[in-house]
């Protein structure tokens, strides 16, 4: 299957050959739009002059990294915790998976080993794990036995709640409603709470 996220050509074509480039798009997607977080790491590479692999940024100067993070425009609205975040997953992928981040899901024989091993990423939390566990299954067809139960509501069917489901503008739209409505039920929730 190939990626038909609502940005760039050229940035989705880097997520269908790179899973580095996938990876990297789901630890930079918090506290700005998917379609910066997923856009960033061709970005990253348009600003290296090629293609990155795990072990270089693992090993890359962090002061050079965070200044091609926090060129204008930045690669995240946080460039130096981000570009540090970046920094830290890459050497859990160079130093556990041999550099190849294919590795982090080749030969998982359940959903729960899979999920276990992104729980175990730096800045990984649950939520963040199952959406990643979604996405590898409805968009790359990495489906381990039980992979929609470890991804949780993110692993449902036509879900529409993260990226794991968006395939075009219609689906970026529905998951967008989705978000906000799940906002707005936590906001009146909290309100009920302090009452």
């Amino acid at each position: 299957m190939t990626f038909s996220l609502p940005i760039d050509a050229e940035a989705n074509a880097l997520l269908d050959r790179s899973a580095l480039a996938v990876l990297l798009g789901l630890v930079l997607d918090q506290q700005i739009t998917m379609e910066k977080a997923f856009t960033s790491p061709y970005v990253l590479a348009q600003r290296l002059g090629h293609e990155p692999t795990a072990v270089e940024l693992a090993d890359f100067d962090p002061e050079a990294l965070l200044a091609i993070f926090a060129e204008p425009p930045a690669l995240h609205r946080f460039p130096k915790a981000m570009a540090a975040r970046v920094q830290e997953v890459c050497r859990v992928i160079a130093d556990q998976y041999d550099g190849d981040t294919a590795n982090l899901w080749a030969g998982v024989r359940t959903g729960a080993e899979l999920y276990k091993r992104i729980l175990a990423l730096p800045g990984f939390g649950k939520q963040k794990a199952q959406i990643f566990v979604a996405l590898l299954g409805k968009q790359l067809g990495v489906r381990p036995d039980g992979w929609r139960e470890s991804a949780g509501a993110y692993g449902d069917e036509d879900a529409f709640k993260s990226v794991a489901d968006i395939v075009d503008e219609e689906s970026l739209v529905k998951v967008r409603a989705n978000k906000k409505a799940a906002k707005a039920e936590a906001k009146e929730a909290k309100a009920a709470k302090a009452l």
